[in-house]
């Protein structure tokens, strides 16, 4: 049998330690094509570059491995790889990251690293966001290599619904082994932004966002409970960004429709 054709990318920039874990796993299990952006772009969501120039450079970054870096976002990049690096050989999965840092609750709105996932989602693919809950530029990634094989082959072997894409996040290294996977929901929790105003060397006034992580949620089956005791969090996210349950109130209650 042929070997499966996986598109890697993330939102760190195809120089992170991330992407070079990343890609060395999935080169244990098919033909790997990397396209990732040639800059960190991360918290850029589902960004696309319009009105600018979009440029892609062929790299050796990853030696034998046929590797693009892109100067859009992450979403870009993937649009990128269907349309001028794989054509007609598009990939059985797409992966991105690990991203150096948590992305579970809200973070998956924001998150680059999720919407190249999701953008691959959109044309169809199985499609997977891999974070690693540890922001330390040394971070150790030593412990994740059999998870994200596993959670990869188990993903091409069963399949996912089309249309969705795993946001899959794992604990950082602990004493402790990892405790083992919980498919899970998104959790009840956000960023309460606190602003920061000062001022640069000529007195013009700035600001810095700064803030705190609020989890609101008390339930044991969320991805925040789960990366807290010690589990890897999978979590199946969707595009489709519509409020069914509203729409029946929406149509009983508003007297301005038809």
């Amino acid at each position: 049998m042929s070997k499966p054709v996986i598109l890697v990318s993330n939102d760190d920039g195809i120089t992170s330690r991330g992407i070079a874990v990343l890609v060395e796993i999935m080169a244990s299990i098919g033909e790997v094509v990397v396209v990732a952006p040639n800059s960190p772009q991360s918290g850029m969501g589902h960004a696309i570059t319009v009105g600018e120039t979009l440029r892609l450079e062929k790299t050796d970054i990853f030696g034998e491995i046929p590797a693009y870096e892109c100067s859009g976002t992450p979403a870009d990049c993937v649009k990128m790889a269907k349309h001028f690096v794989l054509k007609d050989k598009w990939p059985d999965i797409v992966v991105s990251g690990i991203n150096h840092g948590s992305n579970t609750s809200i973070s998956v709105l924001y998150s680059g690293t999720m919407s190249a996932a999701i953008e691959g989602a959109l044309e169809g693919m199985p499609a997977i966001g891999f974070s690693l809950c540890d922001y330390s530029s040394e971070a150790d990634f030593s412990h994740v290599h059999d998870y994200i094989k596993k959670i990869t082959l188990e993903t091409l072997a069963r399949g996912i619904p089309k249309g969705v894409a795993l946001n899959v996040n794992i604990p950082p290294k602990r004493n402790q082994n990892i405790a083992g996977i919980k498919i899970c929901r998104q959790a009840n929790a956000k960023w309460q932004e606190e602003f920061d105003q000062r001022h640069d060397p000529n007195g013009r006034r700035y600001f810095w966002m700064a803030g705190n992580f609020v989890n609101y949620d008390k339930g044991e089956d969320n991805d925040e409970w789960a990366i807290a005791n010690n589990y890897i969090s999978v979590v199946p996210c969707q595009y489709d960004l519509t409020a069914y349950h509203s729409i029946n109130h929406l149509n009983d209650s508003w007297q301005i429709l038809d």
